[in-house]
């Protein structure tokens, strides 16, 4: 047995081991006897939120000091010392790299030789000298803890803002804080991506990309900065803006503990960006909650003086009303960066002219605008007046009196062209451009018109009414017979005893009959010019026929993946589906080997060209909330209102179409299935459709029922929420989906983040997050646990989101198929598009 006095001795050695190791983690301060070694780091008092010590970028042979986070998994270095003089080698080969304090205050970096890259020194000796790391991330010399600070590392900030720190100018201290980013993430000296408060004019943020302006935030209007407009979406933030004699400068604070956020720039190649980012502990990943700049119209003038940028518009850039292109050639070909001039001259001497309000404005560049604290809104506009070059006013803060006219305080004036000016749905301010009054009459006489127009079409709209309905239907059956005559019975389908695929009726086709030579006449002979674009079936033509009635015609190409049984398909089924989501086919031709089917011209195209692909057009949320009502009411029809119950099978964003009111219409029934009364499932071996919207069990067994289809409704609607595909949205770093994306966040409580980010926070959260439940509900994995369609339309009509089941996790179709088809060794991490698969033989 052995003695308890060697054990005793033990247990107190390591006990003194503990408390040794204690003392070292809680170290937060160096001294002249006691220097920060390289194998060593300091951690701030208090929380203990961050840390400082050496290290090396991962891919570099450079050694630095550094300070990161402490509570955040992923080092994450927020503060450089020596980013202009590393020491070469890594960490591992400077064992005698340190950070010391000298007796007089000197505080300097030492390569293992004792050769000093960086040191600074206070402005006067210190008796007792320290340098510390404090809990907000900020290292500091001063005199003794606790004492008068002489340097701080918040008056150099590297590429990151913290909360507490400032950007810009203090007066009193003679510094210009800006930010500047790495130069790649292995290389912390200075990069070309720097981030400036500008103090002229009314004072602005821009960011610049070596020698080029990129980004510029707009002056602070009192609430934010005007071209930030989804500030006040920010919850658990404060932002402070400070404009005085001492100091001009930007900062924010995080009021909720829980959160760990900063803001940065970065260099990503040919681009410059500044980012927020939070911290996922869940996910232990950087989550991008803000970006600038993120669309067109957040460069710097894109559409010149006196140009107006709207990313609602097509095109993006106009000019202002009673301004004219100054370069029309270009402004034809959309560059709009020589801007607008006026057309009628201003007539500043006999005092006649008036202002024009552009609401919602993210104001001019401000840079050589004029400011004056102490007029009124109503005096900056006699100001203005008076000044004869004086282009346009606006309220210098708005934070007493909303942002409409005769808001706010102070005053700003511009004496030049408007630069960079845009608008946004919801936000921003109002400006007064200055118009002669000729102009500003015109618009005004316009707009009387207009309004007389339509009270005159108002009052006779109750006489002509009965007239019109007489006159429609006489028009409607002379249609008819037309487009009939001369044509011949369609002699496919029945003649060959063959029927379509899942179909046991026999009903006669009541679908008219086109010629070839009326369709021929109304695409122009199929003129390329006539074309909108091309599918699986084939060429999609548009035309015109001699009554006026626009058409799309869709031709069965020979080299068409479909083929006769899906065109018969589609003519039967959807000759006997009438509803306003639904497209609408108007006729059918078969002429030899030649056959097209004639819809309703759709004017706005798809679905996926406005969420994927037209970047310049921002749909909002309201149209987005139609278009998903829109959606669920057409698939209900098919599903339980129909005259058949049919499932689609190939539902996506790209067979969704919008009329010239943005109402969806389902389309494409080629690959579209009848069930019977008794059947709930069907099991196939030719599986259609379109991976990244299949359901599982259909993609992996050759299972379908209307349960796939709500699985690729559950995955459009996510699609409408976020504005991403759900294959190839999110890079193969963390392999995952749309689904998968929406299904973290889900877990996190964080499923707001989901939303487009295009439409800049102008959204209603509880419908989003009401949405992207649903969405949810619907791609479950297990068919049984996703809800019908009539569940699904109560669910959008339920006023409480929280009362909706919870839904379980998605099921993954497009990343199973993916990995059990890809045999290739290595993955290729570009972004995938969608890929309609006509035939492939299920299990």
């Amino acid at each position: 047995m052995a003695s308890p006095q060697p054990r005793l001795l033990c247990v107190l050695l390591c006990l003194l081991s503990h408390l040794a190791a204690g003392h070292a983690i809680a170290r937060d301060t160096i001294t002249p006897g006691s220097p920060l070694a390289a194998n060593e780091t300091l951690v701030s008092g208090g929380d203990g939120n961050f840390a400082m010590g050496f290290f090396t970028p991962p891919g570099a042979n450079s050694t630095y000091l550094g300070v990161w986070y402490n509570k955040v998994s992923l080092r994450t270095v927020v503060w450089v010392a020596n980013r202009e003089a590393p020491i070469a080698g890594t960490v591992e080969d400077n064992p005698g790299a340190t950070l010391s304090v000298s007796a007089g205050g000197t505080l300097a970096v030492a390569a293992g030789n004792r050769t000093v890259v960086w040191s600074v020194q206070p402005a006067v000796r210190l008796a007792s000298p320290t340098a510390r790391i404090l809990d907000n991330g900020n290292l500091v010399l001063a005199n003794g803890v606790g004492g008068a600070v002489a340097w701080e590392g918040f008056d150099y900030p590297t590429d990151t803002l913290l909360p507490e720190m400032k950007l810009g100018i203090d007066y009193v201290k003679r510094k210009n804080r800006t930010l500047t980013s790495w130069k790649s993430p292995s290389d912390p000296s200075p990069g070309p991506v720097a981030m400036v408060m500008d103090t002229n004019g009314d004072p602005q943020v821009f960011i610049w990309n070596g020698g080029e302006k990129v980004w510029r935030s707009g002056p602070w209007d009192g609430f934010q900065f005007t071209g930030v407009p989804d500030t006040a979406t920010y919850s658990g933030f404060t932002f402070s803006f400070i404009n005085n004699a001492q100091e001009v400068t930007y900062s924010f604070q995080v009021h909720n503990a829980s959160i760990i956020s900063h803001l940065g720039v970065v260099s990503t190649g040919n681009y410059g960006l500044l980012q927020r980012s939070t911290w996922v502990e869940a996910a232990r990943t950087w989550n991008l909650y803000w970006y600038a700049p993120k669309d067109q119209c957040d460069a710097v003038s894109p559409c010149g003086p006196n140009g107006v940028c709207d990313t609602n518009n097509l095109p993006v850039c106009s000019c202002l009303h009673g301004f004219t292109p100054k370069t029309p050639s270009a402004w034809a070909l959309r560059d709009g960066r020589d801007g607008c001039v006026r057309s009628t001259p201003l007539d500043c001497r006999n005092g006649t002219d008036r202002f024009l309000t552009v609401r919602h404005a993210k104001v001019p560049d401000t840079e050589r605008s004029v400011v004056d604290m102490s007029l009124t809104l109503d005096q900056c506009r006699l100001a203005c007046l008076r000044n004869c070059s004086c282009t346009a006013y606006a309220s210098a803060n708005v934070s007493g009196g909303g942002r409409g006219a005769g808001a706010g305080n102070g005053c700003v004036m511009w004496t030049t062209g408007l630069t960079d000016l845009r608008v946004y749905p919801d936000f921003g301010q109002d400006l007064f451009v200055r118009l002669a009054a000729a102009d500003l009459e015109e618009s005004a006489s316009k707009s009387r018109k207009a309004r007389i127009i339509i009270a005159v079409g108002a009052s006779v709209a109750a006489l002509v009414f009965l007239l019109a309905v007489a006159g429609l239907l006489i028009w409607s059956r002379r249609k008819r017979l037309r487009r009939t005559a001369g044509s011949s019975k369609w002699s496919g389908s029945r003649s060959t005893g063959r029927r379509y695929e899942g179909s046991s009726h026999d009903d006669d086709l009541e679908l008219p009959i086109f010629d070839l030579g009326t369709i021929a006449a109304a695409t122009d002979g199929f003129s390329i010019n006539n074309k909108l674009g091309e599918g699986g079936f084939g060429p999609v033509y548009k035309g015109k026929l001699e009554d006026g009635m626009e058409i799309a015609v869709k031709t069965l190409s020979k080299t068409s993946a479909q083929g006769l049984d899906e065109f018969k398909n589609e003519v039967l089924l959807i000759a006997k589906l009438q509803h306003r989501n639904l497209v609408r086919l108007l006729g059918c031709s078969i002429s030899g080997q030649e056959r097209m089917l004639v819809y309703e011209y759709m004017a706005n195209k798809s679905l996926d060209y406005f969420l994927f692909e037209k970047a310049n057009v921002v749909l909002d949320w309201q149209v987005r909330y139609r278009i998903i009502e829109g959606i669920t009411r057409g698939l209900l029809y098919l599903h339980q209102d129909s005259r058949y119950r049919i499932i689609h099978r190939d539902l996506k964003a790209a067979n969704v179409l919008l009329d010239k009111e943005m109402t969806p219409k389902i389309s494409d029934f080629g690959m579209a299935r009848i069930f019977g009364n008794e059947e709930t499932e069907i099991n196939t071996r030719k599986v259609v459709g379109t991976y990244g919207y299949m359901s599982p069990e259909y993609a992996m067994d050759g299972i379908f029922s209307v349960k796939s289809d709500v699985f690729s409704y559950g995955v459009l609607l996510l699609e409408i929420v976020s504005g991403r595909r759900n294959r190839g949205a999110y890079s193969c770093s963390n392999n995952q989906s749309l689904l998968g994306h929406a299904w973290s966040l889900w877990n996190e409580e964080k499923s707001i983040e989901l939303a487009d980010e295009k439409m800049e926070g102008s959204f209603n959260p509880d419908e989003v997050l009401k949405c992207v439940r649903v969405g949810l509900l619907c791609v479950q994995e297990n068919p049984d646990d996703r809800p019908l369609m009539c569940q699904v339309l109560l669910m959008l009509a339920s006023p409480d989101a929280a009362s909706l089941p919870t839904p379980k996790q998605p099921g993954f179709a497009a990343r199973r198929v993916l990995m059990e088809t890809d045999t290739s060794s290595t993955k290729d991490c570009s972004v995938f598009d969608s890929a309609t698969i006509t035939m492939l033989e299920g299990r």
